[in-house]
């Protein structure tokens, strides 16, 4: 009983020895804290080492300076807490500013509107019942005229040649853009799925009744307005359809301000429209609160001023009273309005092209929302917020994009002054090629293309068309996630090769080449995740001896923008290039890809668009091809178009030029056949029996397909297929595209042979082929002569008793290889009338020979 009461005595006398306040030195302190920024939370051996390591220390007990790095530890993290904490206290109390100040903005609007409205129904009340429609048509007309027409105010007549001219202009530019940016000069509307908060991109709106196509937005910037100011006028680095902006002219003006004048080319996003230029005049100054304000306008003659650059081969477009206003926030950071506004000529266009230039929603997402997104990019960059891998500075990573994007906007357009020529048709007016002899001009005079002696210069094959009912952020994410349905592994063979000093010999475009698999490996994204960075791994594979040369692993650079399905109005985007294992900073890159632009502005596309699956047996409807939301919602609805703009870049050496462009055109040609073919698959309709013919009339979806034979096999064999667990809706037909036996269904024909209709994943490897080329594969071509014999001999059993087990053999892929199984089964897919719809098969344990 002693000894117990002496060890409790003991352990309560360490308690209190180990939670005994310490009075450290100022030297102490220096100490642990130096090694406190080396390693904050050290092991019992590296607390004793630094005992014996600082003298100073020694008075101290171990478990007392454990004691203090434990501290240390929670006072950094309350810190970094109220640090945090005060940090999203001055977002809220900006957001919550910026709220209120569009609140009232909003409630000025109102008041406009109940206005007019009682106007008008006033000017109806009091209208004589003699009046006539055309009378009564101008007097509901007179009370929107000015809303219509806003902003086209008259200028008065003034001399805009000189500076006191110029200023007359710019300070009436900074009135209408301050008037647009916070006013209710613009009937703005606010973009659906634009939810304001601390940290979304902010309030975005389109403009409705007015002259032009207009956006605008305000948001929240952890930035100095100085630095924003500086990024925003630096218009080719976050616009991506800059091709060139040149300030011609700085004039000073008296209050501290600056009057720039600016010519600006822009892209045509696609071959079928010329590319716009502006000749502006930009307006930097400060206001009284100590906001900065930056505006421009172009300079025409209604407004007088110098003339601009002549537009050549280039559509003059106008830019109305644009720009930005930036307000310091107390506490660090900015509050950003942006407002543009132009008008782009769209009659000048082919009429189905039109809606590209006359929807605000397009410009919002080009223009006003790139600008808020870049400069949100770099202030998250600079404080820290976003790490990247490789070793790479961000700045390179958004460099990589640019030239990307860049490179693939040169080829669409494929402008005389860059060096571009048209080489003569062949006939067909569908792919358009052009060759570039000067690559110093076109790629850039850093690179070194001595490795190339004979280098005759980069050929462009580009071709654009319209797709109906396909959105394009479906389209693009299957383009990218699915690059063995279009792409022709030897093509890139070649466009890797043409990075070496010895070109392999051009290829022979076939339509979906063998297939090899590719492995994304990302580099960074951008905040929102609207556009992403990567690099794509194709793993070669020599199926022959003379592919043997082709037996290595490949690299792209690629660039995917636009693939969310709920972002109105944007444009998806697949672009890549190919680099060698060295990925310098500074590589060569010759940019091909895809871009598909909504043309229909649709009120079905302002809502969020169901959630979906890209797996191929979701996404492919076996022969017509149709998809369905993995939620089961249908799209039945959506009736939109875009237009879809390919472009792919080859080097060619001089002797070689023809049969680069002949190869050029066929790959083309056979990507637009597979793109078409993956739109009408991927397409969420239901195509009626007035939208067009199906790829194979009756064919059912896939989801239902599969039901059918998980269903069939069960009746004739009394096995289970699949698990009982899943065998309703997405997983079961997930399972049966993941099981691991090939399991692929052929047509019922008596008087043709079967073909494929659907495979799954482990059908297509022994294939050797992908869902879009399977409908060309015959079943007698597959099987060996034993095999086709014992399917005669066993076809009356399977159409008898439904089923039959057919012994080991052998059969042929696509591709000529050998694969050897050792047991199959054959079984009739009844469907929901009993009636046989296909014959199915199930081979097990397959394997190449």
């Amino acid at each position: 009983m002693a000894l117990t009461m002496h060890n409790k005595e003991f352990a309560n006398k360490q308690i209190m020895d180990s939670t005994k306040y310490v009075r450290y030195t100022p030297e102490q302190v220096e100490a642990l804290e130096r090694v406190y920024s080396e390693c904050p939370k050290p092991s019992s051996l590296r607390r004793q080492q630094l005992i014996r390591e600082c003298p100073i220390l020694s008075n101290i007990e171990p478990k007392q300076i454990k004691v203090w790095f434990q501290n240390r530890r929670c006072r950094e993290k309350q810190r970094k807490e109220a640090s945090r904490l005060q940090t999203v206290n001055r977002k809220l109390s900006a957001m919550n500013k910026l709220l209120m100040e569009e609140n009232d903005r909003l409630q000025k609007q109102v008041s406009h509107l109940v206005y007019e409205n009682g106007y008008m129904r006033q000017q109806l009340h009091s209208a004589p019942a003699t009046t006539t429609d055309n009378s009564c048509e101008s007097v509901v007309m007179s009370g929107q005229h000015q809303q219509q027409q806003n902003p086209t105010p008259q200028h008065p007549q003034r001399d805009a040649s000189n500076p006191a001219g110029l200023l007359a202009v710019a300070e009436e530019t900074l009135a209408e853009f301050l008037s647009k940016a916070t006013g209710t000069a613009v009937d703005w509307v606010q973009m659906i799925g634009m939810k304001p908060g601390p940290d979304s991109i902010g309030i975005v709106a389109v403009s409705r009744n007015c002259s032009g196509v207009a956006a605008r937005a305000c948001g929240l910037v952890s930035l100095d307005p100085t630095k924003i100011a500086e990024i925003l006028k630096d218009c080719p680095s976050w616009f991506r359809d800059c091709r060139c902006l040149d300030v011609l002219s700085v004039i000073p003006t008296g209050n501290g301000g600056t009057i720039e004048l600016i010519y600006m080319q822009t892209y045509a996003p696609t071959t079928l429209a010329a590319a716009r230029d502006f000749w502006l005049l930009r307006y930097s100054t400060s206001l009284e609160d100590g906001s900065l304000v930056v505006c421009e306008r172009s300079l025409t003659s209604s407004t007088g001023g110098p003339t601009g650059p002549p537009p050549s081969s280039f559509v003059r477009a106008e830019m109305l009273a644009s720009g930005f206003l930036i307000r310091p926030c107390e506490g660090g950071g900015s509050i950003i309005h942006i407002v543009d506004h132009v008008d782009l000529d769209a009659w000048s266009v082919p009429e189905v092209l039109r809606p590209l230039y006359e929807s605000s929603k397009i410009l919002a997402q080009k223009m006003t929302m790139a600008a808020m997104r870049h400069i949100r990019q770099i202030a998250q960059e600079t404080s820290g917020e976003i790490q990247y891998g490789g070793g790479r500075q961000p700045a390179v990573l958004r460099t990589f994009s640019q030239r990307l994007s860049r490179g693939f906007n040169d080829a669409i357009n494929g402008f005389l002054d860059d060096g571009w020529s048209l080489l003569s048709s062949d006939g067909g007016e569908d792919v358009t090629v052009a060759i570039n002899s000067s690559p110093n001009k076109f790629l850039g005079s850093q690179y070194n293309w001595s490795m190339l002696p004979a280098f005759g210069g980069v050929l462009c094959a580009k071709a654009s068309m319209l797709l109906q009912n396909v959105p394009p952020a479906l389209l693009v994410r299957f383009l990218r996630e699915h690059r063995s349905e279009w792409a022709d592994y030897g093509v890139d063979a070649y466009s890797a090769a043409c990075l070496k000093a010895s070109p392999y010999a051009v290829p022979c475009a076939r339509p979906g080449g063998f297939p090899s698999s590719h492995v994304i490996l990302p580099l960074a994204h951008t905040v929102e995740h609207e556009e992403f960075l990567e690099v794509v791994r194709l793993e070669g594979h020599a199926f022959s001896p003379e592919d043997v040369a082709l037996a290595r692993d490949m690299y792209l650079l690629q660039l995917c923008s636009g693939i969310d399905e709920n972002t109105v109005g944007a444009c998806a985007q697949l672009v890549f290039a190919p680099i060698d294992e060295s990925f310098a900073d500074d590589a060569p890159l010759l940019a091909s890809g895809f871009r598909v632009i909504p043309l229909d502005s649709k009120a079905a596309m302002d809502g969020p668009a169901a959630s979906r699956t890209l797996d191929l047996a979701s996404a492919l409807e076996v022969g017509s091809g149709g998809t369905r939301p993995a939620g089961g919602t249908e799209l039945s609805n959506y009736n939109s178009r875009s237009v879809l703009t390919i472009a792919f870049q080859f080097t060619f050496e001089n002797h070689m030029r023809d049969n680069v462009a002949a190869m050029a055109r066929q790959y083309v040609r056979s990507v637009v056949g597979s793109v078409q073919r993956v739109a009408m698959a991927i397409s969420p309709s239901r195509l009626g029996p007035h939208a067009g013919p199906k790829a194979l009339p009756g064919s059912p979806e896939a989801l239902t397909l599969a039901r059918w034979i998980s269903r069939s096999y069960r009746i004739h064999t009394g096995g289970e297929l699949l698990r009982a667990d899943s065998l309703t809706g997405d997983a079961l037909l997930k399972q049966l595209w993941h099981h691991s036996d090939a399991i692929m269904c052929c047509s019922l024909k008596t008087n043709a042979s079967p073909v494929f209709t659907f495979a799954n994943q482990a059908g297509l490897d022994m294939l050797e082929t992908t869902l879009v080329a399977l409908q060309d594969i015959m079943l007698d071509k597959i099987l060996d002569e034993a095999g086709r014999k014992i399917l005669c001999t066993e076809f009356a059993k399977i159409m008898q008793q439904g089923f039959a087990y057919l012994p080991g053999g052998m059969c042929v892929s696509s591709m000529g290889r050998a694969v050897s199984y050792e047991q199959a089964v054959a079984w009739k897919v009844l469907d929901d009338d009993d009636s046989n719809h296909c014959l199915a098969f199930m081979f097990m344990n397959w394997s190449f020979v």
